[in-house]
């Protein structure tokens, strides 16, 4: 059966504007360009199964293809109803991987199209906020009888694999991609702070400049949206719940408070925890009428929208990926992208070059735990530190930018203990 007649997508007619976002962020992609050439020599998926599951847009199209020049036969998902784009998942379908993934499905149609997408019974996988991970231990443990191992994209999907590998259920190792350096500093800080700007942007078409941002959360990503909240003329607080971060961002030179005070201030709300109810109820009782409430975490349960839509009397969508909410005293409140993640359901995710780096990492983390997963055991383990920097020579070479190297004496001194 081939990838077509396999697959579940919206409309395979939208193909050719796929192929054309895709062939785009190819071309702002040199690390990974270099990887798959390597790949296309190697082979180091040949005849394996790989399941990814990750916001399906044309970045990860891309890094899907990479794989399968691996030799592997890849099937990919999305791990954000939202955040789906239809006309890459049948540019994918045509290109020879197999989708399972729509834009904006039911959340049962959602979980059915996860399952579907381990049906193959992976090797390797690749995940996001450990949806897959949770299948395969909770649900669907016969899906898991191949799996070698994987490699995790995000911070929360992270905690979840701890949580699972500290009451000694992890089944199998996961590589934690979010925590090299390649990709918490420059995709979590200039890729969230870029993305959830241009997101929050595009949805609203309000100016930033003058209004009040509270970032909740003052972590990669946060620091990331502060900083560019800031360029753009905003007055930036941000709420902590860690008082290393605090007196961090205050330094850093924004004010820093309770929510409990800052949700009387503030204009757009950006949540970056990956925790819940960081926003809630009480916070809903103080803010002033407009607030714009978005979310850059993952799951959509840091804007609490059920207590929210309790004391709202109406609730209407006011514009494309914007809802209001009406509380009895006249008050309006704004929740963009449903309070998914702002930056993909709301806009196009990190830039490629960004992207570029990150992916590069999935793509060498995904063959490092293919060779070593008999070594590493059932646990999460770090990417090796020679891959992370491998990542940012390939980039600075991409960059036409080169650094120095040690001498054999300076070497020597750095290694001695006595010497001045």
């Amino acid at each position: 059966m081939n990838t077509v007649d396999k697959s579940i997508v919206a409309d395979m007619s939208l193909a050719k504007d796929g192929h054309l976002k895709i062939d785009w962020v190819k071309q702002h992609m040199p690390v990974l360009n270099r990887i798959r050439e390597q790949f296309e020599k190697d082979q180091p998926f040949k005849g394996l199964k790989v399941t990814i599951a990750l916001h399906l847009e044309a970045k990860t199209a891309y890094l899907a293809k990479v794989v399968k020049a691996g030799g592997a036969d890849v099937t990919i998902t999305g791990s954000n109803p939202l955040s789906t784009q239809d006309d890459v998942c049948a540019a994918l379908v045509e290109d020879g991987i197999t989708v399972f993934a729509k834009y904006n499905p039911s959340p049962q149609e959602y979980k059915e199209l996860m399952i579907k997408a381990l049906e193959s019974k992976p090797d390797l996988i690749i995940d996001d906020g450990g949806d897959l991970v949770t299948i395969l231990h909770a649900e669907r443990q016969d899906l898991r009888e191949n799996i070698r191992g994987g490699a995790e994209e995000t911070t929360t999907g992270i905690q979840r694999l701890k949580a699972l590998e500290k009451g000694g259920e992890l089944q199998f190792p996961m590589v934690a991609v979010n925590d090299a350096y390649c990709k918490h500093l420059f995709d979590n800080r200039y890729g969230t702070g870029q993305s959830v700007w241009d997101g929050i942007n595009r949805t609203t078409n309000l100016v930033v400049a003058g209004k009040n941002v509270v970032v909740v959360g003052y972590g990669w990503c946060g620091k990331g949206v502060a900083m560019r909240a800031k360029g753009l003329g905003a007055n930036v607080i941000v709420t902590e719940i860690d008082a290393i971060k605090a007196v961090e961002a205050h330094m850093d030179g924004f004010a820093v408070m309770p929510m409990s005070e800052a949700a009387k201030l503030g204009d757009f709300f950006v949540t970056v925890t990956g925790n819940r109810d960081v926003i809630r109820g009480e916070h809903y009782k103080v803010m002033k009428d407009g607030a714009i409430l978005s979310n850059a975490g993952h799951f959509d349960v840091e804007v609490n929208k059920p207590e929210l839509e309790a004391m709202s009397v109406s609730k209407r969508t006011v514009r494309r990926n914007i809802e209001e909410y009406q509380l009895a005293d006249g008050r309006k409140f704004y929740i963009l992208a449903e309070g998914r993640l702002v930056n993909l359901a709301a806009g196009d995710g990190h830039p490629a070059e960004i992207m570029d780096m990150t992916f590069a990492l999935q793509a060498m983390s995904l063959k490092y735990v293919n060779e070593q997963y008999e070594s590493i055991g059932k646990k999460v383990v770090n990417v090796p530190y020679e891959l992370d920097e491998k990542v940012a020579r390939f980039k600075l070479e991409s960059l036409g930018t080169s650094i120095d190297s040690l001498t054999d004496e300076q070497k020597d001194y750095l290694d001695s203990w006595n010497e001045h």
